[in-house]
Protein backbone atom coordinates (compact mmCIF):
# COMPACT_ATOMS: atom_id res chain seq x y z
CA UNK A 1 0.00 0.00 0.00
CA UNK A 2 1.21 3.50 -0.80
CA UNK A 3 -0.11 7.04 -0.75
CA UNK A 4 0.71 10.42 -2.26
CA UNK A 5 0.62 13.16 0.38
CA UNK A 6 1.03 16.91 0.29
CA UNK A 7 2.99 18.75 2.98
CA UNK A 8 5.11 21.88 2.93
CA UNK A 9 3.98 22.76 -0.59
CA UNK A 10 5.44 19.53 -2.02
CA UNK A 11 4.06 16.09 -2.86
CA UNK A 12 5.61 12.82 -1.71
CA UNK A 13 4.90 9.15 -2.44
CA UNK A 14 5.05 7.25 0.86
CA UNK A 15 4.67 3.67 2.07
CA UNK A 16 4.57 2.25 5.63
CA UNK A 17 8.04 1.84 7.13
CA UNK A 18 9.73 4.49 4.96
CA UNK A 19 11.72 7.45 6.27
CA UNK A 20 11.09 10.79 4.62
CA UNK A 21 12.57 14.30 4.90
CA UNK A 22 9.94 17.03 4.59
CA UNK A 23 9.81 20.77 5.22
CA UNK A 24 10.02 21.56 8.93
CA UNK A 25 6.96 20.61 11.01
CA UNK A 26 6.55 22.14 14.49
CA UNK A 27 6.44 18.88 16.52
CA UNK A 28 8.68 17.29 19.13
CA UNK A 29 10.95 14.33 18.39
CA UNK A 30 9.00 11.12 19.02
CA UNK A 31 5.62 12.81 18.56
CA UNK A 32 3.01 11.29 16.26
CA UNK A 33 1.95 13.47 13.33
CA UNK A 34 -1.21 12.91 11.30
CA UNK A 35 -0.99 14.06 7.67
CA UNK A 36 -4.51 14.50 6.34
CA UNK A 37 -3.78 15.97 2.90
CA UNK A 38 -3.82 12.66 1.01
CA UNK A 39 -4.08 13.06 -2.77
CA UNK A 40 -4.05 9.38 -3.78
CA UNK A 41 -4.05 5.91 -2.25
CA UNK A 42 -2.89 2.84 -4.15
CA UNK A 43 -3.04 -0.81 -3.16
CA UNK A 44 -2.08 -3.46 -5.70
CA UNK A 45 -3.88 -2.61 -8.94
CA UNK A 46 -6.54 -0.46 -7.26
CA UNK A 47 -6.08 3.31 -7.04
CA UNK A 48 -8.26 5.87 -5.26
CA UNK A 49 -7.83 9.44 -6.46
CA UNK A 50 -9.03 12.46 -4.54
CA UNK A 51 -10.69 15.50 -5.99
CA UNK A 52 -8.44 17.09 -4.71
CA UNK A 53 -8.17 15.09 -1.41
CA UNK A 54 -9.25 11.51 -0.63
CA UNK A 55 -12.11 11.77 1.87
CA UNK A 56 -11.33 10.28 5.28
CA UNK A 57 -7.78 9.22 4.41
CA UNK A 58 -4.88 9.95 6.75
CA UNK A 59 -1.21 9.01 7.07
CA UNK A 60 0.26 8.50 10.55
CA UNK A 61 3.94 9.30 10.97
CA UNK A 62 6.40 9.66 13.84
CA UNK A 63 8.97 12.48 14.04
CA UNK A 64 12.46 10.92 14.02
CA UNK A 65 14.60 14.07 14.01
CA UNK A 66 14.97 17.68 12.97
CA UNK A 67 17.93 19.02 11.05
CA UNK A 68 19.30 21.31 8.39
CA UNK A 69 20.01 20.32 4.80
CA UNK A 70 23.16 20.75 2.77
CA UNK A 71 24.35 24.28 2.10
CA UNK A 72 23.27 25.76 -1.21
CA UNK A 73 25.69 28.41 -2.45
CA UNK A 74 24.27 31.34 -4.40
CA UNK A 75 26.57 33.51 -6.54
CA UNK A 76 25.31 36.47 -8.52
CA UNK A 77 27.48 38.45 -10.87
CA UNK A 78 27.05 41.18 -13.49
CA UNK A 79 29.89 41.19 -15.97
CA UNK A 80 31.79 44.42 -16.48
CA UNK A 81 29.80 46.15 -13.69
CA UNK A 82 32.02 45.20 -10.72
CA UNK A 83 29.07 43.53 -8.98
CA UNK A 84 29.40 40.21 -7.17
CA UNK A 85 27.22 38.79 -4.42
CA UNK A 86 27.82 35.60 -2.39
CA UNK A 87 25.06 34.04 -0.34
CA UNK A 88 24.33 30.67 1.28
CA UNK A 89 21.21 28.87 2.46
CA UNK A 90 20.48 25.77 4.57
CA UNK A 91 16.86 24.62 4.63
CA UNK A 92 15.39 23.19 7.84
CA UNK A 93 13.77 19.75 7.60
CA UNK A 94 11.91 17.20 9.69
CA UNK A 95 12.56 13.49 9.22
CA UNK A 96 9.42 11.36 9.48
CA UNK A 97 8.92 7.60 9.72
CA UNK A 98 5.67 6.54 8.10
CA UNK A 99 3.76 4.22 10.46
CA UNK A 100 0.47 3.52 8.69
CA UNK A 101 -1.90 4.62 5.96
CA UNK A 102 -5.57 4.74 6.92
CA UNK A 103 -7.93 5.05 4.02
Amino acid sequence: MYAVIKTGGKQYKVAPGEKLKVEQIPADVGAEVILDQVLMIGEGDGVRLGQPMVAGATVKATVVSHGRGEKVRIFKMRRRKHYQKHQGHRQNYTELKIESIVG
